[in-house]
C-alpha cells in the first residue's frame, strides 16, 4: 500500500512512538504531539513519572521491538543494557519456592525506561515524514459536520488536520470525555483496585554480587502483600524495586528499606542493600487500580480515530506487561494499515482485545488471590491459583515447569499451556515430592510508614 495522508499521534511516550512506527507503513506524514519538552538524552521526564521506576521488558516484548526496529537489541546492548536469560540468570522465588534455574531462549534486556524510550524515539524521528511537536497539548477532536469522522486534533495553539488521529496519551486518556462531547457513548470500564505502591532505587554492581546473576524476584502472597525485584541495567547498576499492595507502603530511607526487604524471601535483595553503593535516591510511586476500557464492545465509534496502549488497558506494573502489550498492538496496527484503513477502528479494537485477554487474565487472576481485592472469583480462578501454587513448588526441582511458567509470564505461550497434560503430570509428580530447600518464608510484615 502506498503511503498517503496524515496521521496525528497524541503522546510521545512508548505507546505513541510505537504507534508512529506502525503507521509509517500507510501514512506519508505523521505528527506526534506531546506537552513535555523531550530530553535530548536518556533522561526521565515529567510526563512519564513511572520512568524513574524499575522497568522489565519481557522476552516477547524485546522480540516485538526488534521486529519493529531491526537492530534495536544490539543498539541497546552497545549502550550498556545487558542481555538476560530469564530462566538461567535470574533467581525466581515464587510463593517462597526457589525455581530451579536452567538455560533458556527467553532473553530480555536489562535497562531503564529512559534508555529504552530514548533509543526508540531516535529510531522513530529518523523515519521520513515523522515530526514531533513538543510543548503543546491536545484539548479535543475536530470532526466532520455530522461528527461521524474525526478530521484532526485541536491543540491549545491551533488544529492539525488529519486522516487518522490516535490517542496514545496513556492512563490519563481523555477519549472517554471527548467521545461524550461528540455524542458517543464511553466504553465500559473494568477496574481491579490493587493499591500498589512501589519504590525504586539503583545501586552499583560489583563482581560476585548475588553470585553474578542478573536478577532476582519474589512475589506478593496472601498474608504478605509485599514483593521485591532486582534487575541488572545499563551503567553497571542494579535497580531494586520494593512494592506493597493493599496499603503496604515501602519506605524510602536506608533503614526502612532494609527492614522491609528483611520480610521478603529474597536473600539477593538484602545482599545488595547491605553491600552495594547506592547510585540514586529512592523514588516512590502509587498505582491505584488496573483499568481496562472495552472499546471493542462499542457499537458506535467515529471513523478516523483510535485509542492504543495504556488508554485501552493499564496493567498492574508489578507484572511488567505494559510495554510488551503496546509493542504487540503496534505490530497488529502495522499489519492492519498495510492491508487497508477501511473500518480500521473495529478491526484494531477487536484484535487488540484478543492481545490483551491473556495478560489481563494473568494479572487479574493473580491479584484475586488476595481476599481484599474486589472481583469475581469463580471456580476457574480459584482452581488456577491453587494449581499455580503447586506448580511453583514442583518447579523447585523440575526446570521444565519453570520454563513453562516463564513462557506464559513472558506472553510467549497462552496461559492454557500450563494445563497441557504433560505439564499437569509433572506438577502432580512434583507436588508429591518434598520440595528442595528454598529461601526462608517471609516474616509477618510490620506496617512501616513511607
Amino acid at each position: 500500500m502506498a503511503s498517503t495522508g496524515t496521521a496525528v499521534v497524541i503522546g510521545a511516550s512508548m505507546g505513541g512512538l510505537l504507534t508512529a512506527r506502525a503507521l509509517r507503513e500507510a501514512y506519508q506524514k505523521i505528527v506526534i504531539v506531546d506537552r513535555d519538552a523531550l530530553p535530548e538524552s536518556a533522561a526521565a521526564r515529567r510526563g512519564v513519572p513511572q520512568g524513574r521506576q524499575l522497568h522489565v521488558l519481557l522476552s516477547r516484548g524485546r522480540e516485538a521491538l526488534e521486529d519493529l526496529f531491526p537492530g534495536l537489541t544490539e543498539d541497546l546492548r552497545r549502550a550498556g543494557a545487558p542481555l538476560v536469560d530469564l530462566h538461567g540468570e535470574v533467581s525466581w522465588h515464587n510463593d517462597a519456592y526457589l525455581m530451579r534455574r536452567a538455560p533458556s531462549p527467553l532473553v530480555a534486556l536489562g535497562l531503564s525506561r529512559p534508555l529504552l524510550e530514548h533509543a526508540v524515539r531516535e529510531r522513530v524521528t529518523a523515519l521520513p515524514g515523522v515530526e514531533i511537536r513538543t510543548g503543546t497539548e491536545a484539548v479535543g477532536l475536530a470532526t466532520s459536520p455530522d461528527r461521524g469522522r474525526v478530521t484532526g486534533v485541536r491543540l491549545v495553539d491551533g488544529t492539525i488536520p488529519a486522516d487518522l488521529v490516535v490517542d496514545a496519551g496513556g492512563r490519563a486518556s481523555r477519549t472517554p470525555v471527548w467521545l461524550g462531547e461528540l455524542g458517543y457513548p464511553a466504553p465500559a470500564e473494568e477496574q481491579v483496585r490493587v493499591g500498589v505502591t512501589y519504590v525504586t532505587r539503583t545501586y552499583r554492581r560489583h563482581p560476585g554480587l548475588i553470585e553474578d546473576l542478573l536478577g532476582a524476584i519474589t512475589n506478593a502472597v496472601p498474608g504478605s502483600p509485599r514483593a521485591g525485584i532486582v534487575a541488572a541495567m545499563e551503567d553497571d547498576r542494579f535497580a531494586i524495586a520494593l512494592s506493597g499492595m493493599l496499603g503496604e507502603e515501602p519506605p524510602t530511607d536506608d533503614a526502612g528499606m532494609a527492614e522491609f526487604a528483611g520480610t521478603l524471601p529474597l536473600p539477593e535483595l538484602t545482599e545488595i542493600l547491605r553491600t552495594a553503593e547506592p547510585a540514586t535516591d529512592a523514588v516512590k510511586m502509587r498505582f491505584p487500580a488496573t483499568v481496562r476500557r472495552r472499546y471493542e464492545r462499542l457499537r458506535r465509534f467515529p471513523d478516523g480515530y483510535l485509542v492504543v496502549a495504556d488508554g485501552l488497558c493499564s496493567f498492574n506494573p508489578i507484572y511488567g506487561q505494559g510495554i510488551t502489550v503496546a509493542a504487540l498492538e503496534a505490530q497488529l496496527l502495522r499489519r492492519l494499515v498495510t492491508a487497508g484503513t477501511d473500518d480500521l477502528a473495529r478491526r484494531f479494537f477487536r484484535g487488540a482485545a484478543r492481545l490483551i485477554d491473556a495478560p489481563w487474565a494473568i494479572a487479574v487472576g493473580t491479584d484475586l488471590r488476595f481476599a481484599e481485592v474486589d472481583g469475581p472469583r469463580g471456580p476457574r480462578v480459584r482452581f488456577v491459583n491453587a494449581y499455580i501454587h503447586r506448580l511453583h513448588r514442583a518447579a523447585t526441582a523440575d526446570p521444565v515447569l519453570g520454563a513453562a511458567f516463564l513462557r506464559v509470564v513472558n506472553l510467549v505461550d497462552p496461559p492454557t499451556r500450563l494445563l497441557a497434560p504433560g505439564i499437569v503430570l509433572r506438577v502432580l509428580r512434583g507436588f508429591l515430592r518434598r520440595p528442595s530447600p528454598t529461601a526462608p518464608a517471609a516474616a509477618p510484615p510490620a506496617r512501616i510508614a513511607g
